[in-house]
């Protein structure tokens, strides 16, 4: 099909609430390590990787040989027979987990569905059905996915699942109490407490939470906030759910998001990276945990021969190539080169995130920090035509997220620090 063929196609018979991020859409061919090229032939260099996806490079070919081995063996079987790759996967994750002390996996297909997991089985545990979220987060989809999500934009008209209740979490940049850390002694942590004995019987299920959230914004809290914020739901009677969907699998400079922040989770969700591209979901917990979930269930694709191969295979590539301090060496050296740009460039209210997952929320004015979403769409589209791809998000859709794949080099930061102080100039002009 031509790229002109393709997009009639895709107007005619896909559903219309399916999005593009241009008004001409970006129609892709194929793609190599940190690049993509369109059906016209042009090289982009993709610092999205697919909303925060492609983790260890476009077509990787270690991945690749997994899955080709994998796939001329045994494709499909459902999670009512054992294989040696999904066996071999769960082994492999309880040994990465903080101290070992979640050890058991079970695998959906995406990040929604082991949300939706995680929380039927702190509800099975536990006894109580209320689960808190924070504000600004994204958990999924679906009806519960929407439910759990503190975000207008994807929880939509439709009535979500009930028994969620929402706590405030730390957006130092817009600080819901007007206050400044650290001399705001962590109000929005503390503030918990009053937050469940109002919205809640006071009994809860699980705190569900991104130690970075991701469509929020890369909203990244300090370091005090989730050991007072779990302290706090445990004082409730609850369990804390990492959903690291984003933040798993070494982005952050650790192997899980939540490690930077010294607390160990009752259960942890993946998905996205941990596959490298391929549809995967994980929802890991501890083992008095996991033996809650009692009642009969299955999945016919999760656990997929071909991609929990690509999963294993994914995570001893991050092992090999030592790719968590490459996290975080690299991720330094882009966070000074968007320092840099914030000096340059008055658009950029904020600078935030860890590791390589680094964000910049755009403002009209730095004094009032009026949200600049019309200039963010132009920044979108004049980073496209200067060959650089960079995603959006953020409760104003003014903040651009940046997640380029883990293996990327310091010169490819330069570079993307490059075309990106280019499409600001486009977009002052």
């Amino acid at each position: 099909m031509s790229r002109d063929e393709i997009l009639l196609a895709a107007k005619e018979h896909l559903f219309p609430a399916v999005i593009h991020y241009f008004d001409e859409p970006l129609v892709l061919d194929h793609a190599k390590d940190q690049y993509v090229w369109d059906a016209d032939g042009r090289q982009y260099l993709d610092f999205f990787g697919g909303i925060v996806t492609v983790s260890v490079g476009h077509c990787n070919d270690k991945v690749r040989a997994a899955v080709h081995a994998q796939v001329d063996k045994l494709m499909h079987v459902s999670t009512l027979f054992a294989t040696e790759p999904q066996a071999a996967l769960a082994k492999t994750i309880a040994e990465k987990t903080p101290g070992r002390a979640l050890s058991q996996s079970f695998f959906t297909n995406s990040g929604t569905e082991a949300n939706e997991t995680a929380v039927s089985l702190a509800r099975m545990h536990t006894g109580s059905s209320e689960i808190v979220a924070l504000r600004h987060s994204y958990h999924g989809r679906t009806e519960a996915g929407r439910g759990m999500t503190g975000q207008k934009t994807w929880r939509g008209p439709l009535p979500p699942a009930a028994g969620y209740s929402f706590i405030h979490n730390a957006y130092c940049y817009r600080c819901p109490f007007g206050q400044t850390y650290p001399s705001c002694e962590l109000r929005c942590a503390h503030d918990a407490k009053e937050a469940i004995e109002t919205t809640t019987s006071g009994r809860v299920a699980a705190l569900i939470a991104e130690p970075i959230q991701g469509s929020g914004g890369f909203i990244t809290p300090p370091k005090e906030y989730f050991p007072i914020v779990v302290d706090i739901v445990k004082q409730h009677g609850g369990i804390f759910i990492s959903d690291e969907v984003q933040t798993g699998w070494g982005r952050t400079g650790k192997w899980f998001g939540i490690e930077n922040w010294g607390v160990t989770p009752d259960v942890m969700t993946f998905a996205k990276g941990l596959g490298n591209g391929l549809p995967i979901g994980a929802t890991t917990a501890k083992q008095e945990v996991a033996q809650s979930l009692k009642f009969l269930t299955l999945s016919t694709f999760g656990g997929n021969p071909v991609t929990t191969a690509a999963a294993k295979a994914v995570i001893d590539f991050v092992e090999e190539e030592n790719l968590l301090a490459n996290c975080d060496v690299v991720g330094q050296r882009l966070r000074e080169r968007l320092l840099e740009l914030q000096a340059k460039h008055p658009l950029i209210g904020d600078v935030r995130g860890m590791g390589l997952m680094q964000a910049i929320e755009l403002v009209r004015d730095r004094e009032t920090k009026e949200p600049a979403p019309q200039e963010t769409t132009r920044l979108m589209d004049a980073a496209r035509q200067e060959g650089l791809l960079i995603g959006k998000g953020g409760l104003y859709g003014n903040v651009i997220r940046i997640s380029p794949p883990m293996n990327i080099s310091a010169a490819d930061v330069d570079e993307f620090a490059r075309l990106l102080d280019l499409a600001f100039a486009r977009v002052a002009a």
